[in-house]
C-alpha cells in the first residue's frame, strides 16, 4: 500500500481544529475566514495570519486547486507512509496552500489542476488529498 491507500493513525485535534476535523468526517474541507480583513487561511489557527484578529469563521472550500510544487518521497517518515509517494503543495482556488499527497508517482507539473478527494484515518476522520483533474 502507498500513502494514498493506507489508513493512518489519527493525528490529535484541539479546540481550534475541532470544527475542521469534524467537517472532514462529512468530506467537507473548511477554510478559516477572517471577519476583519476578509483573508482566507489554512491551516486553522486561533488568530488571523494577516491582521491578528480573533474573529474567525469557517467557509467550505470548492475542492479544486493546482499543483504549486511536488516531489517524490523515498523514505518513510513513519507509519502509514510506504514510499515512494508524492508529496505536493496545492494552491486552492480560494488562495491558501495545503501540503498533501498525490496518487501514484507522477509525473506531475506545476500549475496542473487537481481536485479534492479523501484519505481515511483510523477514527473516522479524513485527510484531504488531491488527484489530477481528468
Amino acid at each position: 500500500m502507498n500513502a494514498d491507500e493506507t489508513i493512518m493513525p489519527a493525528p490529535p485535534q484541539d479546540p481550534v481544529t475541532e470544527p475542521w476535523w469534524q467537517a472532514t468526517r462529512e468530506r467537507r474541507l473548511l477554510l478559516q475566514h477572517c471577519a476583519s480583513c476578509e483573508r482566507v487561511q489554512y491551516p486553522p489557527r486561533s488568530v488571523c495570519t494577516a491582521c491578528v484578529a480573533t474573529e474567525l469563521g469557517w467557509q467550505e472550500a470548492a475542492g479544486i486547486g493546482e499543483i504549486d510544487a511536488w516531489t517524490v518521497v523515498r523514505r518513510s517518515p513513519g507509519p502509514g507512509f510506504d514510499p515512494p509517494y508524492v508529496l505536493a503543495r496545492v494552491r486552492l482556488a480560494e488562495g491558501p496552500v495545503l501540503l498533501t499527497t498525490l496518487p501514484g508517482s507522477g509525473p506531475y507539473r506545476c500549475g496542473q489542476p487537481v481536485a479534492l478527494t479523501w484519505r481515511p484515518l483510523s477514527d473516522g476522520r479524513r485527510l484531504p488529498v488531491f488527484a489530477p483533474l481528468e
